[in-house]
């Protein structure tokens, strides 16, 4: 989690990342439950998934995302150390927008982070009426 919120802040790529420990937390928030029940503001710009994470998996958490009609249009990348291909698979056909394995070098790393978010965040056209400035991603992982 630590090289994710170095790389996007590094390169001054989100305004703000939110951060969830394990998949529970990710739901809680996106879903305004829990300690999240409070929450006001818009949706993430951007939710970057681990497969493999405590109390509730990624890919659970995809499919989640992807069948609620008020977060599906978020675009989710999954970031991760899995290169099963039952993961990668599972990933695209629960409605991934993108599935990484990260790469054990830091510099490597912290390359893949900048270059996912300068595609999502900077370069990809955000679906009409989403403004991204001021919007935050969510980071989920271990």
């Amino acid at each position: 989690m630590e090289l994710i919120l170095a790389g996007l802040e590094e390169h001054h790529l989100a305004n703000q990342v939110v951060v969830a420990r394990d998949g529970a937390e990710a739901l809680d928030y996106l879903f305004r439950r829990g300690s999240y029940a409070g929450r006001t503001g818009e949706e993430p710009m951007l939710i970057l998934l681990d497969v493999n994470m405590p109390r509730v998996g990624g890919l659970e958490v995809l499919r989640q995302i992807k069948a609620d009609e008020r977060l599906r249009p978020i675009p989710v990348v999954m970031l991760t150390s899995s290169r099963e291909e039952r993961d990668v698979m599972a990933g695209y056909q629960n409605g991934a927008n993108a599935y990484v394995v990260k790469p054990v070098e830091f510099d490597e790393f912290v390359s893949a982070v900048k270059q996912i978010g300068l595609f999502w965040l900077l370069i990809n056209e955000p679906r009409p009426g989403v403004a991204s400035v001021k919007r935050p991603a969510l980071a989920a992982a271990r």
